[in-house]
């Protein structure tokens, strides 16, 4: 009774809606810019247009040529940490206010500002240049003065477009025509949907059937007219219409009509219409705005900043409170809140974005990561606290290449090492005589065993056979086109289809002898090893649907007449339609459980009226107006039963190189990584396995689709008793689940040890992020590599872009970018634990050297009768952090506590960083306490140990005060490197070398005395030797988890 507990919906905040948040202002309705409608758009007449359009632009910047400034300064100041910095300054010109000169305020936060916004448009420079090189791409347009360049960016509303073979869609189009014999062409649609499978689209017949493009398009009088703007990129709704035929022509448009932006032409010339641009495009739409991304490292500096803050009014409330609030108090307070300003130090802003450019230089020149590009340079601590890795799959883990691997027969299987065998089988079946007499001509001869040749002849053929892949002959410099087609050139020889999966099959099909040489519409040509050509007559096709998960082809030999009903498809639906077996339920998990995409290939003999018979019905479902797709299926069914099992074939996608020990150490560092992609479920789990993203002893949860509240509640309760088990689920099973049991889901789902979305819309793979964010609390990785993931990229905390095949849109949107999934190991093992220890150590050492100074103020005021005078004045404390101590404590970006090597051999260091101890409340607690010791120490040491003259004081406790940030600095070093000696001896003989200038504050004469020395290295020696006794006790015997991999 307990597993069936009712499930409560989760009352969830209202998203923004998807209109606006692409881009267009809340209130841009005024423009038209927003306000989505139908639209009638008229071949070639742009001029036409009902509306206003946005232009063709694609825009990744944060910030335009007018919102700059405002944007950066906003950026700055909307932080407590610089507001209180730029208030500070203008308190001094206040005359009562004013504790020194005016550049000991204005220049630490004039630098800081120059060195953020010359950071910030650098990276803007970057991206629209980027963004330039796109929106620049020529394309070819039709007009009445003849063809004419086009940039993408001046592309409108009904302007008639050529697309060459292998080139972008610059927008949102309809298929008016192609070059293609064929009448349709295929597409490259990963950059949209992730998906590998090339998309067949069908022009207008209307327009296909005009003698020429150029003239014909422009000269008819038509229209399309289109639906309003939406992310939906699987459905179209439209219409064309001719108005000068007779009668006027009216053509149904749907998703089968379109060419949408960010598609790749992988088949001929075509030509389209232009419907949609810029912001409405549907690809721009399915991405989210690019959003300013803080680290969460900085936020936590800024929670510490207020800390100080708070002591910062503390302190200053106190020094009053002792003078009894005595005459004009509350002026008091505000020059004691600007004399113990440097509690809060200035420098830690200037110190931190200085390390992260070091950050970002020191990966970019990593030669063991070649071509990784940063394009964020603010946020690179950031992958040393991904608690979640959020991955795409095609191109990302895989190659995006099909590689055959196995043949199984039943009783014999054939691998990449026996396909000689394969060859001389099919061979032998067409060079001995006996093949004119095929065994299947009588109903009797079915039943004798067949021999090995001709099972291993039968199954090449049908895989041969049953496909939608279609040849195409290219010149190759030496042969034409034409000359190729007609010869069938082996090496002029193209291969289009929807799927890779079978572009491998009929390759391994050529490679073992029989040759898919043509095929239009109607027929298909094979050719034999022997160079006989056989022709086949294509009687019926079943296309592969998502729902079947299988195809079917019904072919007739033309030279013996035999008409013959092949299929091939998932094992989970093959196995009711083949006859009773014994081998394929188990040879199928064998298969699967090495990371092969197992098809299932059959085949069944007809008679001319078992055909005849099947055709008729076949028409008249096909006619029917009410439920015409179930009587279609019906019929269909009729002929899938007891159907001859042939083989099984063992496709590969190809992992990239080193994805498996990648995602071991991921694992091993504490990340869990979720697979989201846009391919099918079958192929999803398939790789995941493969990539031991899953493994080999985790139980699978498959959800069942779920599409109402009930039937999500009932999936949930069964997934809710497995334990540790990885989980599969759709797009729109996981829809159902986030509309009514958000939380429940995201609970179950982030115990998982892995997580496969598959089906996954862009817009669902943000959103699964934002989640994750929202219930976990914790950073987020997102890895892709096409333009469907660029929602992804831009909602995660870190968005790391791959380039590969699918172009370069998701590396450009990325905040780092990579050549390869393996490089993201070293990422974040060696370059994001680094970046994120150094900016650690970096920003709690400058606290501590800004604490001290203002723990030694607070003595000098209160032994002087809490006087708001200040210590030190002019260059001394703007030399204190900016020339005396700077090389030191910023030469602590270059520490680190292991080798390389050791990071990646031992990833489990990676998983203490995630719980934020290297900075957190009791690292900055102690560090507090050392800054209050050793300020107390040396002033009252400098007090104690003066003669007569108060100048002595300040070269005392100044000298002594450097001294000891040196030594500090020394203490707090892991691993020496050459520049940090260089920093910490060039900063000593920067401080020897300016005691000449300082007259006007330190006693020149003094300072060469005896006395000085040993009273300065006395001071110093008891601020510092009992942190260093310390630090070795602490190391002796509770030493850090790392020092042991260094011993």
């Amino acid at each position: 009774m307990t597993d069936n507990i009712p499930l409560q919906p989760v009352r969830r905040p209202k998203r923004k809606n998807s209109k606006h948040s692409n881009g267009c202002c809340p209130w841009s309705k005024c423009c038209g810019m927003c306000d989505f409608r139908p639209r009638t758009v008229w071949l070639g007449h742009p001029e036409k247009r009902e509306q206003r359009y946005p232009r063709n632009v694609i825009n990744n910047q944060k910030y335009n040529f007018f919102t700059f400034l405002p944007g950066v300064l906003f950026n700055q100041f909307k932080y407590f940490f610089n507001l209180y910095f730029l208030l500070l300054a203008c308190s001094q010109f206040v005359e009562e206010l004013r504790l020194g000169d005016l550049y000991t305020y204005w220049v630490p936060l004039g630098l800081v500002l120059i060195i953020t916004i010359i950071r910030e448009a650098v990276d803007e420079i970057r991206c629209y240049f980027r963004d330039k090189e796109v929106n620049s791409q020529i394309y070819s347009k039709l007009s009445t003065r003849g063809t004419m360049k086009v940039k993408s960016s001046n592309i409108q509303v009904g302007d008639l477009i050529i697309v060459e073979k292998n080139q972008r869609v610059p927008a949102d189009m309809i298929f008016l025509r192609t070059s293609e014999r064929n009448g349709s062409c295929f597409l490259r649609t990963d950059q949209l949907d992730g998906e590998t499978d090339w998309k067949l689209r069908l022009p207008v017949a209307c327009t296909q059937r005009l003698p020429t493009a150029a003239q014909d398009l422009l000269q008819i009088r038509s229209y399309v007219y289109a639906e309003e703007p939406n992310i939906d990129i699987h459905n179209f709704i439209g219409t064309f219409t001719r108005e000068d035929g007779d009668p006027p022509i009216n053509e149904s448009l749907s998703i089968e009509n379109t060419l949408w932006a960010s598609t790749v032409v992988a088949s001929g010339t075509v030509v389209g219409v232009v419907i949609y641009t810029g912001k409405e495009l549907r690809s721009v739409m399915n991405t989210s705005n690019p959003r300013h991304k803080v680290g969460l490292f900085d936020l936590e500096v800024n929670c510490l900043t207020k800390i100080l803050f708070g002591a910062l009014v503390v302190v200053s409330m106190v020094m009053v409170a002792l003078q009894h609030f005595a005459g004009r108090w509350y002026l008091q307070i505000l020059r004691f809140l600007l004399l113990f300003s440097n509690i809060i130090p200035i420098s830690l802003r200037v110190n931190l974005d200085m390390g992260k450019m070091v950050f970002s230089w020191m990966i970019k020149r990593d030669s063991k990561i070649p071509g990784t590009v940063v394009r964020a340079s603010t946020i690179p601590e950031q992958l040393g606290r991904i608690s979640y890795l959020l991955t795409d799959k095609t191109g990302t883990l895989t190659q995006n290449e099909m590689v055959f691997r196995r043949l199984h027969l039943g009783t014999v299987a054939y691998g990449m090492d026996s396909m000689d065998e394969v060859q001389s089988h099919v061979f032998s079946a067409y060079t001995q005589p006996t093949h004119d007499l095929p065994a299947s001509r009588t109903p009797a001869a079915t039943k004798v065993r067949k021999t090995i040749s001709s099972r291993v002849h039968e199954a090449v053929k049908a895989i041969a056979l049953v496909h939608n892949v279609t040849p195409t002959y290219e010149s190759n410099g030496v042969t034409d086109q034409a000359e190729a087609e007609q010869h069938y050139e082996d090496t002029c020889r193209v291969y289009q289809a929807a799927s890779p999966d079978e572009v491998s099959l009929v390759q391994w099909t050529e490679s073992v002898g029989l040759t898919l040489v043509g095929r239009d519409q109607s027929s298909m040509q094979l050719r034999t090893p022997t160079g006989q050509i056989m022709n086949f007559s294509i009687l019926q096709m079943f296309p592969f649907t998502y729902e079947s998960k299988r195809m079917g082809i019904i072919v007739r030999d033309e030279s013996t007449g035999e008409i013959t009903f092949y299929m091939k498809g998932a094992d989970v639906v093959m196995a009711g339609i083949v006859q009773y077996n014994d081998w394929l339920e188990e040879e199928c998990g064998n298969m699967a459980r090495e990371g092969l995409r197992v098809l299932v290939v059959s085949k069944k003999s007809l008679t001319e009226e078992q055909y005849q018979d099947f055709e008729a019905r076949y028409v008249q479902a096909k006619l029917s107006v009410h439920d015409r797709s179930l009587k279609v299926a019906t019929v269909i069914e009729s002929l899938e039963m007891e159907m001859e099992l042939l083989c099984l074939t063992g496709v590969e996608d190809q992992l990239q190189a080193d994805v498996r020990p990648t995602l071991e150490i991921l694992r091993n560092a504490g990340i869990k990584v979720w697979m989201l992609t846009g391919d099918k479920l079958e192929t999803a789990t398939c790789t995941a396995k493969n990539a031991h993203l899953i493994t080999r002893n985790q139980d699978i949860h498959i959800f069942r689709p779920v599409t109402t509240r009930g039937e999500a509640h009932l999936e949930l309760n069964a997934f809710r008793r497995k334990h540790d088990c990885a989980l599969v689920i759709s797009g729109d099973s996981l829809e159902v689940c986030l509309k009514y049991y958000e939380y429940e889901f995201m609970e179950l789902a982030c115990q998982c040890p892995a997580v496969v979305c598959c089906r996954c819309a862009p817009t669902q793979k943000a959103q699964i992020i934002r989640l994750l964010q929202e219930r976990t609390g914790k950073l987020t990785c997102a890895v892709g590599d096409g333009g469907n993931d660029v929602s992804m990229i831009q909602e995660a905390d870190c968005g790391v872009g791959v380039e590969g095949k699918e172009g370069k849109q998701a590396s450009l949107a990325a905040d780092f970018s990579v050549t390869q999934f393996k490089h993201l190991g070293r990422l974040l093992m060696v370059h994001g634990r680094n970046s994120y220890k150094r900016s650690a150590a970096l920003s709690q050492f400058v606290i501590h050297r800004s604490l001290c100074i203002s723990t030694m103020q607070a003595v000098f005021s209160s032994v002087f009768y809490f006087a708001s005078v200040p210590l030190y004045q002019g260059f001394l404390i703007i030399g204190y952090s900016s020339v005396y101590t700077m090389f030191p404590v910023f030469s602590l970006v270059l520490d680190k506590d292991v080798k390389s090597e050791v990071a990646m051999l031992y990833p489990e260091l990676y998983k203490d960083l995630l719980k934020g101890r290297p900075l957190s409340f009791k690292t900055f607690l102690i560090w507090v306490l050392i800054s209050i010791y050793q300020g107390s120490i040396i002033m009252y040491g400098a007090l104690l140990l003066f003669e007569s003259e108060f100048v002595h004081i300040v070269a005392i406790s100044f000298t002594s005060l450097i001294l000891t940030e040196l030594l500090m600095v020394a203490l707090t070093i892991q691993t020496w490197h050459w520049l940090m000696m260089v920093a910490e001896m060039l900063s000593l003989a920067c401080y020897v070398a300016s005691l000449v200038f300082l007259h006007d504050f330190i006693d020149v004469y003094f300072i060469t005395t005896p006395s000085f020395l040993w009273k300065v290295t006395s001071i110093t020696l008891v601020s510092c030797l009992p942190l260093y006794i310390l630090k070795y006790l602490r190391r002796r015997f509770s030493p850090p988890s790392y020092s042991k991999l260094t011993s």
